[in-house]
């Protein structure tokens, strides 16, 4: 159902001229694609006929528990069946084989280089060869971690469950998110990707926030969230939306670590108020600050303007080819369309698993100044016309399993 928004403030239409099939696509585009900062008047204009139509446009609603939501139900996008690339079962359950000893390589080296620049730092703290020191520690405290987080969260980065756990907890406390709610949000994540009124982490709403997209590369905005989130939990209450999705008998568990989390950040904000210096707030706390940029740079491609309630991966997500340093840094989270379509192979795997799909996938971005070269300008367009995103190319032979038009 293509179609086109002019805001222009119009007359009130003519009743005679809206055909019941008009009337249809009218309340469509008003209830799930006719969306502006504000609201207003728009025009409608049909394919078929060329009919420019007026309608009124509303902005749509991200929360959990509000219109969207119950939207998104009625039109089958929850919980709903996704399309998958074909590969032979006995293919995807070897790729799907865990193995302890790439995580163990991999985890030794990242707490190596966070006890190596972290001990530069603090042999060089009070000069400037403390800079290029932290930049590094706060790269691999504050950025690096979020892909642990993600794997460990999933249980795939290593065989032995505990060993997920123990990383899943650390990343967590690193990265500003408490580890109960965030399991089951990206639980909802990959359930409902980018399904509006339903996905509970859709970093980039429409129409785009670019105030707070820049804040995001320090995590402003979302640490003050997560910390308003903390407090609440630590007196035993949990928001609307956490409780569509946090299980009756997880709720202790969120304020037990919330209380935790507090009780850390408190004991090192006594530290360096004892000892007159911000040193012990460079190496907890802050990193989760000033280290985050690149994990925003890296998290962007995923899915940052393509499209909305579509259940095919290879229409919002992305994959991107990065260099090795990269690779490793983001864990192989730049073969984002396999990871979201095949969520349960390791991370170690998935570049093999990309070698088994690529024939019906869009073709991947050669790297992140091809993929930044069509988010941003995507941005920037969305913040007028909230109805556009970027349409990935199939291949010719390729069907979508939803017979739903991409918004």
């Amino acid at each position: 159902m293509p179609y086109l928004w002019d805001l222009v403030n119009l007359p009130s239409p003519d009743s005679r001229r809206f055909t019941s099939l008009h009337r249809r696509r009218i309340r469509a585009i008003k209830m799930y694609r006719g969306q502006s900062g504000g609201g207003g008047i728009g025009i409608f204009i049909d394919k078929d006929s060329g009919d420019r139509l007026p309608v009124q446009i509303t902005k749509r609603d991200y929360s959990l528990v509000g219109r969207d939501t119950k939207l998104a139900e009625e039109r089958g996008l929850a919980n709903a069946q996704w399309y998958a690339c074909k590969i032979s079962r006995q293919r995807l359950k070897e790729l799907m084989q865990r193995r302890d000893a790439p995580a163990i390589r991999d985890t030794l080296i990242w707490f190596a280089m966070l006890a190596i620049s972290g001990t530069l730092g603090f042999l060089t703290w009070g000069t400037w060869w403390a800079v290029p020191c932290f930049m590094v520690y706060g790269v691999v405290y504050g950025s690096s971690s979020d892909s642990r987080w993600h794997e460990s969260l999933h249980r795939t980065a290593f065989k032995t469950a505990w060993m997920n756990d123990v990383l899943y907890e650390i990343a967590s406390f690193m990265v500003f998110r408490e580890s109960v709610p965030w399991r089951w949000s990206h639980t909802r994540h990959h359930t409902d990707t980018i399904i509006v009124g339903r996905d509970p982490e859709i970093a980039v709403p429409r129409p785009p926030d670019l105030l707070a997209v820049a804040l995001s590369f320090f995590n402003i905005q979302q640490a003050a969230q997560e910390l308003i989130k903390m407090v609440r939990h630590c007196f035993g209450r949990l928001t609307a939306a956490e409780e569509t999705y946090v299980p009756v008998e997880e709720r202790s568990k969120v304020y037990r670590n919330a209380r935790m989390y507090i009780l850390i950040y408190a004991a090192t904000i006594a530290a360096a108020i004892t000892l007159h210096s911000i040193l012990p707030l460079m190496y907890v706390g802050l990193p989760t600050f000033y280290g985050s940029w690149l994990r925003v740079i890296f998290g962007l491609t995923q899915h940052a303007g393509l499209s909305e309630d579509v259940l095919d991966h290879r229409l919002n997500c992305r994959t991107v080819y990065m260099n090795p340093v990269f690779r490793y840094l983001y864990w192989e989270m730049n073969y984002h369309v396999e990871h979201h379509m095949f969520p349960m192979v390791p991370y170690h795997a998935l570049g093999k698993l990309h070698q088994e799909l690529k024939a019906d996938m869009p073709k991947p971005y050669s790297g992140l100044w091809e993929a930044y070269r069509e988010i941003i300008p995507a941005l920037l367009r969305q913040v007028k016309d909230p109805t556009y995103f970027v349409r990935r190319e199939l291949p010719c032979t390729a069907q979508p399993v939803s017979a739903l038009e991409p918004v």
